[in-house]
Order: C-alpha cells, then sequence, then structure tokens
C-alpha cells in the first residue's frame, strides 16, 4: 500500500516537472507560451561550423570546464560600422522572435571595471541590433542593456545592478526576450532577480550570438529555446 503511494507521488511529481519545464529541457516558457528548443551545443565534437564570427581568426575550440569549450581567445580585428560589440559570433541560420537563451561564460581577461562578456539579440545586420553587456562596473557604456540602431549603441535599461563580478570560474547566464510585450530580462548564476532589465520593441525578431565588447572569453552549453521567425 505504501510502495503504491510512493509511486503514484512520483508519478504526480513528474507530469508537473514535465507541464514546467518540458521533457529534458526539449521547451520552455515565455510570456505564458511554450516555446521549443531550437538549438545548442556544447563543443565536445570540435565543430564551430554553426557559427559565423565577425573575425573567425579570434575563435577557436579550446579544453575548458571538463571538456571543450568555444573560446574568443584573441581580440578581433573587426572594425565595426558604428560604436559597438568588437568580438561577435553568431549562431549560424537561426532567426528568432521570442526566446531564453541560457549558457555558461567564463571571462578570461585581467580584471577592471569594464571587464566584460556579450550576448548579442536581435540582430538585423551589423548595424541594427541589441546586446547584453555584463561587467564589473556599471556606467552609460557599461553592465546593460543596449541598442545599435544605426549610431552608437545606447544604453536601453531600465533596471540592473551597480555591477556583475566577473572572477575566474564560470557563471551561467540567461537571457529572456518576449517580443510580444517587449521585454528583456538578464539573469545571472542563482540570482533570483534579474541583474538588469529593459522594455523595447524596436527588434521583435533577429539572430542570436555571443561575444564580448573588447575582452576575451569562453562559452559552453548553450541552449536557445524560441519563436523561429
Amino acid at each position: 500500500m505504501r510502495t503504491a503511494i510512493f509511486l503514484k507521488a512520483a508519478i504526480v511529481l513528474m507530469m508537473l516537472l514535465t507541464a514546467t519545464t518540458g521533457c529534458n529541457g526539449l521547451s520552455e516558457v515565455v510570456g505564458g507560451k511554450k516555446v521549443p528548443l531550437l538549438f545548442e551545443a556544447d563543443f565536445e565534437d570540435d565543430g564551430i561550423g554553426d557559427w559565423k564570427a565577425t573575425d573567425p581568426i579570434a575563435w577557436r575550440i579550446e579544453s575548458g570546464n571538463g571538456g571543450k569549450v568555444l573560446a574568443l581567445h584573441k581580440q578581433s580585428e573587426y572594425v565595426p560600422q558604428v560604436r559597438s560589440p568588437f568580438n561577435i559570433n553568431l549562431i549560424r541560420n537561426v532567426v528568432v522572435g521570442s526566446f531564453i537563451l541560457e549558457l555558461k561564460m567564463r571571462s578570461t581577461t585581467k580584471d577592471y571595471g569594464h571587464r566584460d562578456m556579450c550576448l548579442i539579440f536581435g540582430h538585423q545586420d551589423p548595424t541594427h541590433f541589441y546586446y547584453v553587456h555584463i561587467a564589473n562596473e556599471s556606467d552609460a557604456n557599461a553592465n546593460s542593456i543596449f541598442i545599435v540602431n544605426a549610431e552608437p549603441r545606447v544604453s536601453i535599461a531600465q533596471t540592473r545592478t551597480e555591477g556583475t563580478k566577473w572572477d575566474e570560474g564560470w557563471h551561467t547566464v540567461r537571457l529572456v526576450r518576449d517580443a510580444e510585450k517587449g521585454t528583456i530580462e538578464v539573469f545571472f548564476d542563482d540570482r533570483p532577480e534579474p541583474i538588469m532589465t529593459a522594455v523595447n520593441d524596436r527588434f521583435d525578431w533577429g539572430g542570436i550570438g555571443i561575444g564580448s565588447f573588447d575582452d576575451t572569453g569562453q562559452f559552453d552549453d548553450i541552449r536557445l529555446w524560441g519563436i523561429e521567425q
């Protein structure tokens, strides 16, 4: 009798977990709508064919995080047309509206105020996109959500922390974009509240990528759930 009760409870728990997070992470929820897993990469196959970098020479596969990782190992020679990140690597042939991007990131540069790593989204072309800049200190040009709209980047963050400290370890970052509402939320490690938020509807779809403004870093365990455009 007790075994049957425990078994029934386990089944109910599994059903609740599946309804909340999807089956084995195959779906997530944005704005009350379930979105499927569109892309994932752990780089264990040494492949970077799914990526399109502004300067491919600056990127390579390295050992790290218990396996293989994608590394931005040196400063890109790419020069943007307007002031915006120098190091961008987009997921090839993926365009989304609402989405969740989750990945592990590790900064490999010297420690200073603008020590940064970036996430690119809503990418239309080299002069039209959004990016998240996660840095040690906040100011007009750092640790914020930015829009690049045919002119030098402009911060659009409504809320943000005073800074997001990078160290030598790996950190989990989660970017949530509800294109219908225009909301943008960025989560860092296990903090329950977002480290920065914004509302903007200029670009309601676009490409997704990773990078840094002008530093180096490593990326791993990338997963993207979203609505394809």
